[in-house]
This record gives C-alpha cells, structure tokens and sequence, in this order.
C-alpha cells in the first residue's frame, strides 16, 4: 500500500453473506449520490454473483462490486470516505482474482466513462462506442487474462 491507502478488510462471498452491506454502499453511491431509479439498481443476478466488501479500520462498509458467473463485473461502488484511498483497487483486484482462479479467460466490464482511466490501470481497455445507462455515460470495457 502506498501513502494515500486506507487500512481496509475485504470479503468475497456470496450475497447471502453480503448482502446488507453491499445493498448499504450501493444504495448510498447509485441511488443517493448518482440519482439512479431505485428500481434500476436491484435486479436478480445479485444471488448469483459472488460479492466483495471492503470495510474500513472501523468496520463500516465503504464498497462493493460484484462478479457475475459470465465473467462481468458490475456494481463497482465506493462510498466518499474510500475514494482515492486504494478501496476501489482492492476490490476489483479480488474480483478479478475470482476470476481468474475460476478459470475465465477474461473479465469485463460496463465503466462510467469518467472511470476508464482507473480500469485502464489494472490492464482494461475499452470495447465499443460509448453508450447512456440511467442517463450516465458509459462504456464497454475488457481485460483477457494472459
């Protein structure tokens, strides 16, 4: 970790596990924060995903993200207490990582646009045009595992 790292304790499990913190960030990020409909977060791929939490040296959650069984990861969220912090990294890390040992040759995922720098950094690249989901910019983006 460098300098601008928070001490953080991460959980991979499924949503059964996760789910009241998950549903906590997620809920405070998408719907409070970014105006996203209520009934636009939720779907029913949750209880198939594996989930990570990050929890700060407290314990309260700060993010999510989710690897869906096709090799997506969706519901990247960090709340404001955890961003710029390394939370973000350490949880797609420990979803690619999931991944990988489950033995996808790939990940992808559907970015923000004003994130593609940050996925740019741990090896994705952007697949397709630019495109609006619940009226956010957003891309296409792809990592194969070599």
């Amino acid at each position: 970790m460098n300098n601008k790292d928070m001490k953080i304790h991460l959980t991979v499990d499924v949503w059964a596990a996760q789910k009241a913190d998950a549903r906590a960030v997620r809920f405070d990020v998408f719907v409070i924060e970014q105006k996203i409909p209520v009934e636009l977060e939720w779907d029913d791929m949750d209880e198939h995903c594996l989930h990570a939490v990050a929890y700060d040296a407290a314990g309260h959650a700060i993010g999510t993200g989710r690897l869906l069984p096709d090799g997506h990861i969706g519901r990247m969220a960090v709340r404001a207490a955890g961003r710029g912090k390394g939370v973000g990294a350490a949880i797609l890390k420990a979803l690619m990582a999931q991944a990988r040992q489950r033995g996808d040759a790939e990940v992808v995922l559907n970015a923000q646009t004003q994130a593609e720098a940050f996925y740019g950094r741990y090896g994705f690249s952007r697949d397709g045009e630019e495109y609006y989901e619940a009226g956010i910019a957003h891309i296409c983006m792809r990592h194969v595992f070599s």
